[in-house]
């Protein structure tokens, strides 16, 4: 339940750690960056060069024709790419650079410029976003100075200053890169917030689950035990003056293993098959005469006031686990060998109203068990949005009240 996978929703598993294909860039187990990027950053490489070679063609006479210098920044500009996912500041100012260098000596505009680019939007993903804008800003401020001052001394011989436009129009292009980057990353960090809340959701869901069988088997088992735990004694002591007394506590403690056994299969049953319905409806307040029973077989004798109302499954499975919980408090807790339930119905709140009392006094022995009893009845009526008061009374005697909706909404 706690390793289930959180699904649905956010990034493609390669978004921002790289390229999908053949596990490039996808993350180690330790948080790392996996195998080199080399297929994008070869087809990425091969898409400069040809590119560029056409932008030449189509700028013979204005720009320097293409060299072997040429090339090699194109490949080195290419080439720092494999190493975007781990060094992105030191990429995005290399990309920049061998741009810049580019550009300086007067090769003609092109898919140059896609380097920077991608090197820009590795960079803002992975968080750097200072170094992004430096290094982009450095290429506009070069281009800047390339273009209206250091011409004159830089190839191609002949070179007029670009007119304003044009920065205009770089100046554009830069701006573009940095502001869908920085989308990209706002999206990203959103989705891994909404990953993050859903996966946080999912394990608080497996925690009320633990918390929910915990109680079940909790008052399952408690109240069961303690009829058994009473009549084993009683059995034990009438053994030999009484055998047939014996033999009726044994018969209780019989009917109380069995009810408990099966009690918990049906609880085991619905872990094994979650989304399937229950084999046997969950006990409610229709059952309480049940409890007056095993109660009186424990000792109890139990007085039961009101009328049941009709409940929602789960405040009827409440209210019967915290009137079980309250009987078997009194029988491993009290002197007093008396208990009474008052069952009222308030229509204007649309509350029921639970009253278990006894007359004490405590007993103050050790009767075993876990202590979670009145947490566990707490977490049942905050659960449906209702309250246990539960403590010692003026006169020496213990109360349970248990104020819960007649009306809930059933668990989704």
């Amino acid at each position: 339940m706690d390793e289930q996978r959180v699904r649905g929703g956010g990034p493609p598993r390669w978004w921002g750690r790289g390229d999908g294909e053949g596990g490039e860039g996808r993350p180690d187990a330790d948080g790392g960056v996996g195998r080199w990027p080399w297929r994008s950053t070869v087809l990425l490489t091969v898409f400069v060069l040809v590119g560029s070679k056409f932008a030449a063609d189509q700028q013979a006479g204005d720009r320097a024709h293409l060299d072997l210098f040429a090339r090699v920044l194109l490949v080195a500009g290419s080439g720092l790419l494999l190493w975007r996912q781990r060094r992105p500041v030191l990429v995005v100012f290399g990309t920049a650079t061998a741009a810049m260098v580019y550009l300086g000596a007067g090769y003609p505009y092109g898919p140059v410029f896609l380097t920077v680019a991608l090197g820009c939007f590795s960079a803002v993903v992975a968080g750097h976003r200072k170094a992004a804008w430096a290094a982009v800003g450095m290429l506009w401020a070069g281009h800047v100075l390339i273009a209206h001052w250091l011409y004159r001394w830089l190839p191609p011989s002949g070179d007029k200053a670009a007119s304003w436009g044009q920065e205009i129009v770089v100046a554009a292009w830069v701006v573009a890169i940095v502001a869908v980057a920085e989308l990209v990353r706002v999206r990203r960090e959103q989705w891994d917030r909404e990953r993050a809340e859903r996966a946080q959701a999912a394990r608080r869901r497996a925690d009320e689950e633990r918390l929910r069988i915990a109680r079940e088997l909790h008052d399952v088992l408690a109240h069961s035990i303690s009829v058994i735990n009473v009549q084993a004694g009683v059995g034990l002591a009438l053994l030999d003056s009484d055998p047939e007394q014996a033999r009726t506590a044994l018969t209780t403690i019989k009917a109380a293993s069995k009810e408990a056994l099966g009690e918990v299969r049906q609880v085991l049953d619905t872990l094994r098959t979650p989304g399937d319905a229950p084999r046997a409806p969950a006990p409610g307040l229709d059952r309480l005469s049940e409890l007056v029973e095993q109660a009186a077989g424990a000792g109890l004798t139990v007085e039961v006031r009101g009328t049941v109302p009709k409940l929602s499954p789960g405040a009827d499975l409440a209210a019967f686990r915290i009137v079980q919980e309250a009987l078997t408090n009194v029988v491993r807790h009290s002197g007093s060998r008396r208990a009474r339930v008052q069952v009222d119905v308030d229509e204007a709140d649309g509350a029921l109203r639970l009253r278990v009392d006894d007359d004490g006094p405590a007993t103050g022995a050790d009767a075993g068990g876990s202590g979670n009893g009145l947490a566990g009845m707490r977490e049942r009526a905050a659960a449906l949005g209702g309250t246990i008061e539960a403590g010692p009374r003026a006169d020496g005697g213990f109360r349970v009240l248990a104020v819960l909706p007649i009306r809930v909404k059933e668990d989704r």
